[in-house]
Order: C-alpha cells, then structure tokens, then sequence
C-alpha cells in the first residue's frame, strides 16, 4: 500500500517535471527570438548613429560615476586609471572607501595625491557616517569618500549622496569598462526621455591583460571554470536580459555595470541595505514605484557597452557567491511578492515576476527533486533507463542549443574574441557544462534555498588579482 502511494507520487511528480520543462523551454524560445529580433534592430541603428557626434552633443547629459570598494587594494588602481581614460564629454568620479581593512585607503590617497578637504555631506539617502571626503591635486573630476563600513549598497548610497550629475553609474572595483562603453549605455536617455535605466553586458575579465587601465589583449580565461563562467554571461546577457528588457520586464541590471537616472533612485529609496542582492532590489522597486505612480517609464539594455569584471576562479569562491546571488533573488521576489501575479502591475506583475519565482527562485529545488524523482522511477520500473535517457538528453541539447546560439549571436555581432578557434572552445564548453557544471551550480542555489537566513553578508567573499600583470611584466 505504501509502495503504491509512493510510485502514484512518484508518477505525478514526473509528469509535472515534463509540463515545467515544457513551459521553461517555450519560455526561453521566445526570450531567444526576442533577443535576435533586438540584436538585428540594434546592428540597423548603429549603421545611421554617429559616436563622435554624440560624444561633442549638448544634449549628452553629464554623469557620476560611482566606485564602492572594500578590501581592493590590489585592482582599484588599475580600475580608476581605467575609469579616468573613458570617452565621455562631462563625468565625476566617485570613489567610496567603506572602511576597508587592507591599504586601499592609502593606496588610492597616495596615487592620486588625494587631500582631505572640509566639505559637507548630503544624507539625502541615509548611510553610516563619513569619516572623511577628499579631492585630487592631480584631476578635479575625482572625490574620494571615506566611511564607517555599512556594505556595499551603503556605500551606493554615500556615492549616489555625493554625486553632482542627473545620470548615476555604480561600476565595481574589481571591473574595468571599455572606453567608449559610457557613451553606448546613456544613449538611451538621449533618444528617450521615458528611460530611467540603462544596463550593459558583462564579461569575464580573468586572464585579459590590462596595462595602466587600457584593455591590451582580450583572451579566454585559462582554467575550466572561468570559461563555463564565459558561457553562463553570454546566455544570461544575450537572450536573458535582452529578450525581458523588449518587453520592458527586465528585472535586474548587473550592478558592476549599470545607469540609472539618480532623481528616480533617490526617488525609490536607494539601494536596500537589508538585502544581499542589492542591484535587484533597486530595479524591481523603480519598476514598482513607477507602475504605481502610472510614470511612464523604461528599463532598458544595450548589448555592445562592455564591462569586464573579474569572476571566481576557484570553486569554494564560485559557490559563495551563486549562493549570495541565489539569496538575493529569493529578497527580490519575498519583498515584492504582492506583485506576483498581480494586474496591476501589468507585464512585469503577470510575466516578470512569475518567470524569477516559478522557474528561478524555486527551478533549483525542482530540478533536484526532478533527479531523485527519476532516480526512484527507474529503481521502481516505472520508466525504463532508454526513457531516462532521451529525457535528460532532451533537456541538455536545449540548453546547449540555447548556450551555443548565445555564443554565435556574439561571434556575429560583437566579435570580441581573437578568430573562430576561441569561439570553437566555448562551443565545446557549451555542452560540457551540462555534464557536471550546471548541476553542481544547481545544487549550491539549491541550499541557498534552505539556508537563506544565514552568512547574509553584502560584499561576499572575492580574491582580487591585478588585472593582466603576469602578461604585462613579460611584454616589458
């Protein structure tokens, strides 16, 4: 009897595994088509966009670009260099030192010759105290903020108290931005005034070599699990993001790489400090405050303004921060859950949300239930081991479908990387993750899960390296 009970469970359950994936597939086709659909309309735009007219416009509004750091002393040089050399008409450089540990302090005072100056700070959004602010002797288009430490979206927040300009960007310290990627991402505010954020694509920076800020030569990371890291960011950004954001649903812009107009962020609160997935959190409360206040409104993403931002190398480092992510999702969707399904909220309430929840939030404890629920099939004869097999193989030739068509999407239009042999490896990478790496990364979302009221820290854990410096000493 109790056999029984268990294999008519066991039944059902398969069978509800069979429609999600069906409804999880069909999902990602259209986001897939979408994406391609933008990506063609895109390329058409850029024929008739003139880069330098842009860059000498009046109408190109100025923009502060914020820099929080903890602990980062050993990219933030190379970061700030970066971030001074960009091509853009009018920007502030806003550097917050949350009360690192290290020498990052020194380390930015002394290559900047920064002096400490008495000027007052605008709580305009609430943060731990400021111990001190600072300008350069050496450029006056640079302030550096020193503060009690409060996290990272704290120091967002003394950033965006601090900045002078309409537009704000929040740029990591460990990432680096393509000199003409600031102009690619504001483009949006000027050819609509209805945009309030702009995201951009994010990459891997691990083994790119950078010298003195300047991106030298763009490579393939060099150990296995930054290149399935390579896959997981170009399916994420070039079907993902770009599909929700044609339907105005985008959820979340990359905090290493994003623009927001500061007027509505201030607007909304800033970003949550009572949360791990901070750059989430501040999306889903715009899209919130602006259906509610019946603003138009948009959230948009361009694909060719590039961040390159360095990602974990080892996998103790890896699972900490897909659990942080994981956990920072789950804020998202448990803060704002009255917009589930909700009709007031219009697509993001009745597509957006319901996608992050059903297929996001909880796809990992589907998925590992799916596997054990599988297992017990095959052990109780109720399907056979061929079934078992064309299932799973249905199931991963989609996902190496999707992952190779996001990685073709990028060799034809961005073409980022050095001739066909390196797009070949991420080919190949595309279905090898299937066979170890993404179930490994499901798992840890998995106990993320059950463990999503421990080890709440903002900044997480990172090695930082110096960016390229191995490369750079040979070529000297």
């Amino acid at each position: 009897m109790e056999s029984n009970i268990i294999i008519d469970f066991i039944i059902k359950f398969n069978n509800f595994i069979l429609y999600y994936l069906i409804s999880v597939n069909f999902i990602y086709t259209v986001l897939f088509v979408l994406s391609i659909r933008a990506l063609y309309v895109h390329r058409q735009k850029n024929k008739y966009w003139s880069y330098d007219d842009m860059m000498t416009s009046s109408y190109t509004p100025p923009l502060s670009i914020i820099v929080p750091c903890y602990n980062e002393e050993k990219t933030i040089v190379d970061n700030i260099k970066s971030l001074l050399s960009l091509e853009y008409s009018e920007f502030q450089l806003v550097i917050v030192n949350d009360g690192s540990k290290d020498g990052t302090l020194d380390t930015i005072k002394n290559e900047f010759s920064f002096k400490k100056i008495d000027m007052p700070y605008k709580n305009q959004i609430k943060t731990k105290d400021v111990k001190g602010i600072y300008l350069s002797t050496l450029t006056n288009n640079i302030i550096l903020i020193d503060k009690e430490n409060g996290g990272k979206a704290d120091a967002l927040n003394a950033g965006i108290n601090m900045a002078n300009y309409p537009l704000i960007t929040a740029i990591d310290a460990d990432s680096i931005i393509e000199r003409n990627s600031l102009v690619k991402v504001v483009r949006p505010f000027v050819e609509d005034s209805s945009v309030v954020v702009s995201g951009g694509i994010v990459r891997p920076v691990n083994d790119v070599v950078i010298n003195k800020g300047y991106i030298e030569k763009i490579k393939l990371g060099e150990k296995t699990l930054v290149r399935f890291q390579i896959v997981e960011y170009l399916r994420a950004f070039l079907f993902g993001r770009i599909g929700w954001a044609e339907l105005n649903c985008l959820m979340i812009i990359s905090g290493a790489f994003g623009v927001f107009d500061k007027k509505v962020v201030i607007q909304a609160g800033g970003y949550s400090k009572d949360t791990i997935g901070e750059d989430m959190e501040l999306v889903v409360k715009i899209h919130r405050m602006m259906i509610e206040s019946k603003r138009k409104y948009k959230i948009v993403f361009v694909p060719d303004p590039v961040c390159w931002t360095q990602v974990p190398d080892e996998r103790r480092i890896l699972k900490n921060q897909r659990k942080r992510w994981h956990k920072g999702l789950m804020d998202a969707m448990l803060n704002h859950k009255s917009m589930l399904l909700n009709p007031k909220y219009k697509s993001v309430g009745m597509l957006a949300m319901p996608y992050y929840f059903f297929i996001e939030m909880l796809g990992p404890v589907i998925e590992i239930v799916g596997y054990i629920s599988f297992i017990l099939s095959f052990w109780y004869g109720i399907i056979s081991f061929q079934f078992t097999l064309i299932f799973f193989g249905f199931a991963v030739v989609y996902g190496v479908f999707l992952s190779s068509g996001a990685i073709l999407l990028d060799e034809y239009n961005f073409k980022k990387y050095d001739g066909v042999k390196e797009y070949l490896v991420l080919m190949l990478y595309s279905i090898l993750e299937n066979f170890g790496y993404r179930q490994l990364t499901t798992w840890w979302r998995f106990l993320a899960f059950f463990q999503y009221k421990r080890n709440r820290n903002n900044w997480g854990e990172m090695q930082r390296k110096s960016f390229g410096i191995e490369e750079v000493k040979q070529k000297k």
